[in-house]
C-alpha cells in the first residue's frame, strides 16, 4: 500500500507579509535541534504504532516554512531518519520546499545525493519591487542563480511557485513575471492567487484601510492570461493552480487531489489515513513537550462516514483538470457518483459548470473560475 509523507519545518528566515502558514522565524540553534529530535521521534512512534503496516513511501514532500533554513547536514540527517523508520517505494518521488536565498552548492549537491530528486522554489514574482513589498529576502536575480545551482547539482524535476493578486500588481508586470519564469524551463509551475487572511501583515492593513487589495476583475484576468500563455509555452494545466511538462506533474499533491492516504508530521501537519483525519498541535512547544513524553502530538481526531468520505473525493477531484475518474469512484465507494449527487451535477450540468468527458466527471473552462461556487453545492 502507498502513502505520501509530509514533514513541516517551521522555521523561516522571516514571516512574509501574506504568509498564513504556520511558521516561525529561525530559531536558536539549540531549539532547531530540539525540534528535530521530536520530528525523528514522530516517525519512530509511527513507525512502531502498527499504523503504516505493509506501507510504502510513494511520495515525500519537505514543506514549511523554509526547509532549506536547516543546514545541509540537517536535512540528510532528516532524509536518513525518514528511510530508517519508512520503508520508500523504488519510484518514489521526494520534494524539498526552498527559498531561493536558503541555498547554496553545497546544500543542493547534499540533497540530491541523498536522495531528493524535486525541488521547488518559492519565486512569487521576477518582480523586484513587488518581492520587496511582500517581504521577501530574495530578489530576482536569487532567483536564476538558484535554477542554475540546481542544474548543477544534477535536478531535472524543478518547480517555481508564482503568486498574482499583489496589492498594486498590474497585467504587465504578471506577464514579465511569467515570461522570465518559462524563460528558466523549469518542469513544473505553481500559480497562486493572493488570499488576503486576517492574521497576516497585509490582511491587517488591508482591514485597517492602509492597504488597497488587487481587484477581483483583474486577478481573474491574471489567471486566464496566464492558462494562455503558459498553454502557448507548453505547460499541461493539469490542476487548478497547476501547470507541468509532460510528465512531471507532482506525485504528492495528486495524492491529495485523488484523496489517498498520506501522513503529516511535524507542528500543524494533517494527516488522512484508513478513513480518519487529524491533526496536530500548531504551538511548537506544545508539539515538541508531547513528543517528549513518548505521545502522538495529536490535536484533533475525527473519523470521516461514508457520506463525508464521497463529498471530499468529490471536491478534491474537481481541483483536477481532467476530473472525476467516475469508475474509480465507482469501485472505491460501491456507489454512482451521478446516483449520490443527482441534482448538483444536473444543475452544474446544465449551467455548463460540468460535463462528463471520456469516464471522467469535470469542470469546464466555464466553471474552472467558478469552482467555489460549484463545490459548495456538495458539501
Amino acid at each position: 500500500m502507498a502513502l505520501g509523507l509530509y514533514l513541516h519545518i517551521p522555521f523561516c528566515p522571516q514571516k512574509c507579509h501574506y504568509c498564513d502558514f504556520v511558521s516561525y522565524p529561525m530559531a536558536e540553534a539549540e531549539l532547531v535541534e530540539i525540534f528535530l529530535q521530536a520530528l525523528a521521534r514522530e516517525m519512530e512512534l509511527y513507525s512502531r504504532s502498527g499504523r503504516l503496516h505493509e506501507k510504502k513511501l510513494a511520495s515525500l514532500y519537505f514543506g514549511g516554512g523554509t526547509p532549506t533554513c536547516l543546514t545541509a547536514g540537517q536535512l540528510v540527517w532528516l532524509l536518513e531518519n525518514c528511510r530508517h523508520f519508512l520503508p520508500w517505494s523504488d519510484e518514489i518521488e521526494v520534494t524539498v520546499e526552498a527559498n531561493p536565498g536558503t541555498l547554496n552548492r553545497e546544500k543542493l549537491q547534499a540533497l540530491r545525493e541523498n536522495g531528493v530528486n524535486r525541488l521547488s522554489l518559492g519565486a512569487q514574482s521576477f518582480d523586484a519591487m513587488l518581492l520587496e513589498a511582500m517581504g521577501r529576502k530574495h530578489r530576482p536575480e536569487d532567483i536564476r542563480e538558484a535554477v542554475s545551482l540546481a542544474r548543477e547539482a544534477g535536478f531535472d524535476n524543478l518547480s517555481l511557485d508564482l503568486i498574482y493578486g499583489l496589492p498594486g500588481q498590474t497585467l504587465d508586470q504578471w506577464e514579465e513575471t511569467l515570461c522570465q519564469a518559462v524563460s528558466l524551463q523549469p518542469e513544473h509551475l505553481s500559480v497562486y492567487g493572493l488570499i488576503l487572511e486576517p492574521n497576516t501583515l497585509w490582511g491587517q492593513l488591508v482591514e485597517e484601510g492602509k492597504l488597497l487589495p488587487a481587484d477581483d476583475e483583474l486577478a481573474l484576468t491574471m489567471y486566464n492570461f496566464a492558462r494562455v500563455y503558459l498553454h502557448r509555452a507548453g505547460y499541461e494545466h493539469y490542476e487548478i493552480s497547476n501547470f507541468a511538462r509532460p510528465g512531471f506533474h507532482s506525485k504528492h499533491n495528486c495524492r491529495y487531489w485523488l484523496n489517498q492516504d498520506y501522513l503529516g508530521l511535524g507542528p500543524a501537519a494533517s494527516s488522512w489515513c484508513g478513513g480518519k483525519r487529524w491533526t496536530n498541535f500548531a504551538g511548537l512547544a506544545e508539539y515538541i513537550s508531547r513528543l517528549q513524553r513518548n505521545l502522538r502530538p495529536v490535536a484533533e481526531e475525527t473519523e470521516l462516514d461514508l457520506q463525508e468520505e464521497m463529498v471530499e473525493t468529490v471536491l478534491l477531484g474537481l481541483r483536477l483538470l481532467r476530473g472525476i475518474d467516475l469508475q474509480a469512484f465507482c469501485q472505491r465507494f460501491g456507489m454512482e457518483l451521478f446516483a449520490v449527487f443527482p441534482e448538483a451535477v444536473r444543475r452544474f450540468t446544465d449551467l455548463g459548470l460540468l460535463e462528463e468527458d471520456g469516464g471522467y466527471l469535470r469542470l469546464t473552462a466555464k466553471g474552472l473560475p467558478l469552482a467555489n461556487f460549484v463545490w459548495q453545492e456538495f458539501v
